[in-house]
Formats: structure tokens, C-alpha cells, sequence
């Protein structure tokens, strides 16, 4: 089950989500490198942080997934926003040098198969960099958060499902080490419990935060795949094109 776009805007435009994105930021920024001219894609809902690591990139997209429902982005100028369907990228191959998946992996119906089409639009040498909920870490246990929806994953398994799906995993960072309180008092000691919980190690973090690389050296079989479902975007309230029209009584 995938979180609502109307959720997601509403727990970033808080003050537990602003420090949240803050703290998924850094871990960002530890494992990311500066690459000129790239073609970045986020996948799910990554709006805060193509905002914070895309301002060099040639071009930026955000697909957002049908399911979960899309936002205009950015709010000034042409529209970067696609509502997508994750197996099936409206992309042509080879075609994107970064893809950025946050709350997206979590909630896919098949990982290994979102995974392969992040694969096949990546460029040779291409870099995925995933954000997930820890299985281990609080976050995931609490549901007023968009991180305790859909299935986290240990290291163990977010390293497993790269390489089965032709990823070669690298650089790890964790974020999220303080506790998803809504009290004031427990928020204002979030940098205490995120020094804190670094130096603790990984156990304690609330999301896992992972770059991997494409690899090429390795087939993947080939097979024809169709979509399972087709989603059709609407514009006017469900039901409202089925009502017939009053027929009209005839003058005699």
C-alpha cells in the first residue's frame, strides 16, 4: 500500500517531517557524488531532496506512482512531474545517469521487477541510491510516519535484491536516529540522539540509505512483460460520467 501524496505533503510540511528530511539529507550528501550535466530521476516521492542535490543536474524528473498519486513539481515554470506506473518507465534505455528512490521501494508490489526497470533506463555505469525504512530501526513500527507503511528492509536484504537485480551495492549511510516523537520537548533533542546514534551504529537508525552502481558484465534473461495493470488518470469524481440524462417528458 502506497502513501497518500496528500500524507506525504502533510508530514513534510511539519516540523518532525522538516527535521526528517533534514536528517535524510545528510546521510544523502555523505555517500553522494557531484556529477555535472546528469540526468536525475527520483522515484516515489523524493521532491525535498531533488530540490537539495539536483540543482546541477541537465535535467530532473519526478515520477511519482500512480497509486500514490502526484504533485506539480517544481511549483515555478514547466512541470518536471510524472505519474508512472514503477515497472514500466516511461523512459527509452540507457537513457538516465541517477535515479533517486525514496518512500518508492518499500511499497512496490514487485521489487525485483521495479528494480530491473531502474536497471534497464540506467545509463552503463549508471547510480541508484535508495532510501528505505530499517527493519530494525523505530521508525518503521510507527504509522504516523510515511516510514512505517509498506516493507522495510535489513542491510542483509536491500543487499541481496541489488545483486540479484544487477546492482553492484556500495557506500551505505543511515539516518532517522532519533525517536519520531510529536512532542516538542523530544524533538528539540534531535541532534543530541542523531550524534548519538551514530556513533551507536546502524541498529538504531530509522532509514537505510544505499548507492549502487549498474553492472554490465552479467546477462539478464529476456522476456516480454506486460504491465498488470493500466491506470487511468481522473479528472472528475468517480461516477460522475456514468449518470444518464433526465429524459425529457414530450409535450403533447
Amino acid at each position: 500500500m502506497h502513501s497518500d501524496i496528500v500524507d506525504l505533503r502533510s508530514f513534510y510540511a511539519s516540523t518532525l517531517g522538516r527535521l526528517a528530511e533534514r536528517s535524510i539529507a545528510m546521510a544523502l550528501a555523505s555517500i553522494w557524488a557531484t556529477l555535472g550535466n546528469e540526468r536525475l530521476v527520483g522515484l516515489g516521492y523524493a521532491v525535498p531532496w531533488l530540490e537539495r542535490f539536483g540543482t546541477e543536474a541537465e535535467r530532473v524528473f519526478a515520477f511519482m506512482p500512480a497509486a500514490q498519486g502526484a504533485v506539480n513539481w517544481p511549483p515555478t515554470g514547466p512541470s518536471s512531474t510524472a505519474l508512472v506506473f514503477d515497472e514500466d518507465l516511461p523512459l527509452v534505455d540507457s537513457s538516465i545517469d541517477r535515479v533517486l528512490m525514496v518512500h518508492s521501494l518499500e511499497h512496490a508490489e514487485n521489487p525485483r521487477e521495479t528494480l530491473m526497470e531502474v536497471w534497464r533506463v540506467l545509463a552503463p555505469g549508471g547510480r541508484l541510491v535508495i532510501v528505505v525504512p530499517n527493519r530494525r530501526g523505530v521508525w518503521a513500527r510507527f504509522e504516523h510516519t510515511p516510514f512505517g507503511t509498506g516493507r522495510p528492509y535489513s542491510r542483509g536484504q536491500l543487499t541481496a535484491l541489488l545483486r540479484e537485480t544487477n546492482f553492484t551495492p556500495g557506500a551505505y549511510a543511515e539516518a532517522l536516529f532519533f525517536p519520531p516523537s510529536v512532542h516538542r520537548a523530544t524533538l528539540r533533542l534531535h541532534q543530541l540522539f542523531e550524534r548519538a546514534g551514530r556513533r551507536l551504529g546502524p541498529m538504531f537508525a530509522g532509514v537505510l540509505v544505499v548507492e549502487a552502481q549498474k553492472r554490465l558484465y552479467q546477462g539478464l534473461p529476456v522476456a516480454a512483460r506486460a504491465s498488470r495493470r493500466v491506470f487511468v488518470p481522473v479528472l472528475t469524481p468517480q461516477g460522475a460520467g456514468r449518470l444518464r440524462p433526465v429524459a425529457r417528458s414530450r409535450k403533447p
